[in-house]
């Protein structure tokens, strides 16, 4: 039998309150409906109290007195179980937002802050209600204590049941119930219910003891420095090799009976094995990872003194698979003007403000997602953006550009829900904006762009390679990003730039000097200032002379080249183009604008 109802004392008053309770809502309290709750009252008390009646015939007296039932419930006069609630199918949301009218406004409020749709309101409510009747307290009297009980007794309930509320998923209701009554400082936790156990309680029962024993005194002790999700790799790597051990080598009980040609099959084996989450065979990225996972076992374990470790070496760098090393994937210069472009004509503010974040700082998904309000700083004249500890342990700061400094202030003062128990800086509906939502939105927004999918990750590499192909040092490089070492900025020293385009002509200028070419002074002769003037010579290279003139001066004739239809510039002469265009429509001479106001066009239907 299911735990038990628990009902007060019977009240010669109840009956009443009931019948007023009705006509305060504007319900008659006809003689058939009070005559069904005086039969409930009474059946009970026969019984010698509720929780001496069998479920099933709970659920029956119930149906014959629903409305006095709902009514006790959300009044606190009657405490129901899970079991009961699951089955009984009670509409307790519409019963307590008609007998609780000021409750329900404050919960309508409550999920007004956090931007609940009407229907998630009342999902919401229906559950906070069934709380309340499993605590025996008013909707608005839960705390943390009592959510979180309910929340798992409730959730179990339905699971008995064989299936979710209505079509709902009840956990995901619960979650979003839990958010609403955090931010309204009702309760104090956003912890997950956990349905799951950690890896490392199960899997080990068939495991020789001697290995078993050593490898969880490891696992407990990386446990200490590492973060979580290592800390499961590690074990789940230890424990494969266990279990390989006991199939096929049960003889072996501990590391120090172990030998190398254990160790090679064992590399045959993980080479045949497929994957649980594909089923296809094991990557040679998770087969090095494991390969290192069991090799930091077998040395450390060594140096630490354990007993029963490797009399010898086993696992050597020659053991690991090698991995290809692809050039980091970014977009070029005129796919990310597209891109650009797509995201500042982007209605959401969410989905914009995540991708400018992304393309111009450089930082990780993770570093976005774990942005606080605070973390725009003013150093001197300046601003910088203040990245949290992330994936290498550290926090940085970035120089923040102009518009990116607007844009964000316009978040936190127009957008960014107000009124919530958060620091995060990216809040969607009370809840932190995932990573799902952010890789989908950037994938929106180069779909519309015409350049087709792009990731949050292209986007550091994009920055990267637009640094470094503008002059920027690794140093600074590997600041930006929050790289430790330069050999992690060194990938894109790798990539074909402006540098090595200029480096390889420089070469072959000289070679083809070789088979012929006319007679000139090699580039390395020239000297600097001489190279710096041949340029500029170049640059400004007329039909019957050239022209000396520095390009901040102004001239009469300057329109005239650029009116010609052989006339050729591009991207890199935008700035220039752009003043020499505001310098006309600061004069006034309207031809001179249209001319300018024609090529940067010209520009930028080419960049499209």
């Amino acid at each position: 039998m299911p735990a038990a109802l628990t009902l007060p004392v019977s009240s010669v008053d109840e009956l009443d309150d009931f019948a007023r309770a009705l006509e305060m809502i504007g319900v008659q309290a006809w003689r058939s409906t009070i005559g069904a709750a005086r039969t409930f009252r009474h059946r009970v008390d026969q019984a010698g109290g509720w929780e001496r009646v069998e479920l099933d015939t709970q659920l029956e007296w119930m149906r014959r007195a629903r409305p006095f039932v709902s009514w006790l419930l959300i009044t606190g006069r009657l405490t129901a179980n899970a079991d009961f609630l699951a089955q009984a199918d009670l509409r307790l949301g519409g019963t307590a937002r008609r007998h609780l009218p000021d409750v329900h406004a404050w919960f309508a409020t409550a999920t007004a802050r956090i931007a609940a749709t009407d229907e998630d309101t009342a999902l919401q409510w229906n559950a906070l209600c069934k709380v309340a009747a499993l605590s025996g307290a008013r909707p608005d009297q839960i705390d943390t204590e009592r959510f979180l009980a309910a929340r798992t007794e409730i959730c179990d309930a339905y699971t008995r049941r064989g299936k979710p509320e209505a079509g709902r998923n009840l956990r995901a209701i619960f979650h979003r119930l839990q958010l609403t009554l955090f931010h309204d400082n009702k309760i104090d936790s956003l912890a997950r219910a956990v349905v799951k156990p950690p890896v490392s309680v199960t899997g080990w029962e068939q495991i020789t003891p001697r290995y078993r024993d050593n490898a969880l005194r490891y696992v407990e002790q990386v446990r200490l420095s590492l973060r979580p999700a290592t800390v499961r790799h590690i074990e789940q790597s230890l424990r494969v090799f266990g279990t390989w051990l006991g199939e096929h080598h049960p003889d072996i009980v501990s590391c120090a009976d172990l030998e190398r040609h254990h160790i090679e099959g064992f590399k045959s084996w993980l080479t045949a094995q497929p994957s649980k989450r594909t089923g296809k065979p094991l990557t040679r990225t998770s087969i090095k990872e494991l390969l290192i996972n069991l090799g930091c076992f077998f040395d450390r374990t060594t140096n630490w003194g354990y007993p029963n470790v490797p009399t010898r070496p086993l696992l050597f760098v020659g053991d690991l698979p090698r991995i290809d090393r692809p050039l980091p994937r970014f977009l070029d210069d005129p796919a990310a003007v597209k891109l650009a472009r797509a995201t500042r004509a982007e209605a959401d503010p969410v989905a914009r403000l995540c991708v400018e974040i992304l393309a111009r700082t450089g930082v990780r998904l993770s570093e976005l997602l774990g942005l606080t309000v605070d973390a725009v700083v003013q150093i001197g004249s300046a601003f910088w953006l203040r990245i949290p500890v992330g994936k290498l342990h550290n926090d940085r700061y970035i120089p923040l550009h102009p518009d990116l400094k607007d844009l964000l202030d316009d978040w936190i003062a127009n957008h960014r829900p107000v009124g919530l128990r958060s620091d995060r800086l990216l809040l969607e509906h009370g809840r932190p904006v995932t990573k799902l939502r952010v890789a989908n939105a950037l994938s929106r927004i180069a779909t519309d762009a015409g350049i087709g999918h792009v990731t949050p990750h292209q986007l550091r590499h994009t920055l990267a390679t637009q640094a470094i192909n503008r002059g920027m040092s690794l140093e600074a490089i590997a600041a930006l990003l929050g790289h430790k070492t330069l050999a992690m900025t060194m990938v894109y020293a790798r990539i074909a730039d402006k540098t090595v385009a200029d480096e390889y002509f420089s070469v072959t200028e000289k070679v083809e000097a070789l088979y012929g070419q006319p007679q000139h002074l090699p580039a390395t002769d020239e000297g600097s200032d001489m190279r710096r003037l041949r340029a500029e010579m170049h640059r400004h290279m007329l039909g019957n002379g050239y022209c000396a003139r520095l390009v901040e001066m102004d001239c009469h004739f300057e329109s005239i080249c650029e009116s010609c239809t052989f006339f050729v510039t591009t991207i890199e002469f935008k700035p220039t183009l752009r003043r020499q265009r505001d310098d006309a429509a600061d004069k006034g001479q309207i031809g001179r604008q249209k001319i300018f106001d024609g090529l940067l066009d010209r520009l930028d239907q080419d960049a499209s």
